[in-house]
């Protein structure tokens, strides 16, 4: 072999082994690389479930045992008759306990009992407070019973006492022992009556469910008979009352008649 031929083997040689050492060397890399990933998938399970524990662990901690999260306060909405303060009694949702904790249903509960109170809803006003928000009932006439005047509200429910009766609500007179449907058909009555006629009706004199007579001004009377059609037969007094009569009967609505 020539001398020429020798060199060229001899320069070749060196740069094989290196790049053996180097394709070695990113063998053992790569190998590296593929035992950290397996090491990692087995391992990051752990650390997110780690991760998981100490956010519910911190989230339990501030819930129930944070003072930042216990209640401060009670916030009273909506009141016109009740004072925020036979709310807050009533509801009974007691302070410096977790707000997390409180039973929002039951508090709701014990409110909507309350005579005067058509609907209540309680709810958490993070961080701190409870919010209570009550609708009063609306009363459509007065009812006189023994000694007490009571407000009736339009589902014919008594809901509160008067010392003297407020001007410009209409008087229900029941016989006595009437019973709650009779005064739920008076009620029925009172809110069916147009805006116009309203004004006019004094007293509301239920003898029983199906013999209901509105008083009016003036000495005027109306012949109700039930509740049935209560929308329809106030329509139609309004239309009547055009006429001068002492006596109007709208029991029929369709075939109303006047007299007097």
């Amino acid at each position: 072999m020539s001398g020429r031929g020798m060199r060229e083997r001899g320069g070749k040689a060196p740069l094989i082994e290196e790049a053996q050492q180097t394709a070695v060397r990113d063998q053992r890399k790569a190998f590296a690389r593929r035992q950290w990933r397996r090491r990692w998938r087995t391992w990051r399970y752990v650390v997110v479930v780690l991760i998981l524990a100490a956010l519910a662990g911190g989230a339990v901690w501030a819930l129930w045992f944070s003072s930042w999260l216990s209640v401060d306060g009670v916030d009273v909405v909506g009141t016109q008759e009740l004072t925020e303060q036979q709310v807050r009694r009533a509801a009974g949702v007691p302070t410096g306990g977790p707000l997390i904790d409180v039973d929002l249903d039951r508090a709701r509960a014990r409110v909507a009992a309350l005579a005067e109170v058509d609907e209540a809803d309680v709810s958490r006003q993070w961080p701190d407070q409870v919010r209570i928000e009550v609708v009063e009932r609306q009363p459509v006439a007065v009812v006189h019973i023994g000694q007490r005047t009571r407000a009736l509200d339009d589902e014919g429910v008594l809901f509160l006492d008067y010392k003297r009766a407020p001007e410009g609500l209409p008087v229900v007179v029941t016989p006595p022992g009437t019973d709650s449907d009779a005064l739920a058909e008076a009620a029925e009555v009172v809110s069916s009556l147009p805006e116009t006629v309203a004004p006019m009706v004094q007293r509301i004199e239920v003898e029983s469910v199906d013999q209901i007579t509105l008083a009016l001004d003036d000495d005027r009377s109306v012949v109700w008979g039930s509740a049935t059609d209560s929308e329809q037969k106030g329509e139609v007094l309004a239309a009547l009352l055009k006429q001068d009569a002492a006596v109007y009967d709208v029991s029929v609505p369709g075939q109303p008649t006047t007299s007097g």
